[in-house]
């Protein structure tokens, strides 16, 4: 092919393509000159990129060649969309995922009417979950824990770039009794995607996935894999007030079996709810 002929566009879609299905490649190509230079898809399609000047081609090029490399294009533009807002990710956090919108959708839903409440988000990363409840409840009380400072400066970001109302504090959930040993009943809600990927599940994941997200965030021990939802849920025996409730996003390998850690541990009404792929992802329970 004589790519000196070819429409620019076109030659970035072939490079996508060549690591990609060519709806992957095309969508990707898409959120490339949206984010990087302000195209819409009409812009694109009609030609517009061949106006870019020798320095924005050189910087579309190397964009597209991370995305070649196996880096996730949300990496490379710095933004993923999530519940309509634009958040910024860095390699110190996770990705957010379409099943952790399901997550914060749930307790919108069971919760639109009640907002002078408290809301903990444990393992908040990138801040997604936090700031997608402040921006559809703002008068919540909304704060977030992570023990990453990298992860905890992204969130801190995205909450005074899109003008939100979240704290955001340093805290490991696993060392949490000696951090706050008198910690009091003040949340209402806790709501956490915390992490749940065992590690032998590892060999099944994407390349991207393993090479460019945080193991910290990923990561449990296959001979431990409720770790977090143990220490979480025993936090919140503390933590939560009378008839106060918890939301989980789970491995849906394991979700069963963190429903039967919340019955264990005096938790009632607890429900699991399946994701859109109709996997077991979400449970639901109260103190």
């Amino acid at each position: 092919m004589n790519t000196a002929t070819t429409p620019f566009h076109l030659n970035i879609l072939n490079e996508l393509a060549s690591a990609m299905d060519k709806g992957e490649a095309r969508a990707t190509m898409l959120l490339i000159f949206d984010k990087l230079m302000g195209f819409t898809t009409a812009d694109v399609l009609m030609g517009k990129a061949e106006e870019l000047n020798e320095y924005e081609r050189a910087k579309v090029e190397r964009a597209v060649g991370r995305v070649v490399d196996g880096e996730p294009v949300q990496y490379v533009i710095g933004r993923s969309d999530f519940m309509d807002m634009e958040i910024e990710v860095t390699d110190a956090v996770l990705i957010p995922r379409p099943e952790t919108e399901e997550l914060v959708q749930l307790c919108l839903s069971n919760h639109q009417k009640n907002e002078h409440i408290r809301i903990l988000d444990i393992g908040t990363g990138s801040g997604c979950i936090a700031l997608a409840i402040k921006k559809n409840m703002p008068k919540v009380d909304v704060v977030g824990w992570d023990l990453s400072d990298d992860a905890l400066d992204v969130a801190r970001k995205n909450a005074k770039r899109l003008a939100l109302d979240v704290r955001f504090e340093h805290h490991d959930i696993l060392d949490i009794d000696k951090e706050l040993p008198n910690q009091a009943a003040e949340f209402d809600i806790i709501v956490s995607n915390p992490p749940y990927v065992c590690e032998s599940e590892a060999a099944d994941m994407e390349r991207k996935v393993l090479c460019h997200e945080p193991s910290l965030a990923l990561f449990v021990p296959d001979d431990d894999p409720l770790r977090f939802y143990r220490a979480i849920a025993r936090f919140a025996l503390k933590a939560l007030k009378p008839g106060g409730e918890i939301y989980f996003e789970t491995n849906r390998l394991y979700c069963h079996d963190t429903a039967s850690l919340m019955r264990s541990l005096g938790f009632h009404s607890v429900k699991i709810i399946k994701d859109q792929f109709k996997n077991d992802r979400i449970i639901h329970c109260e103190k």
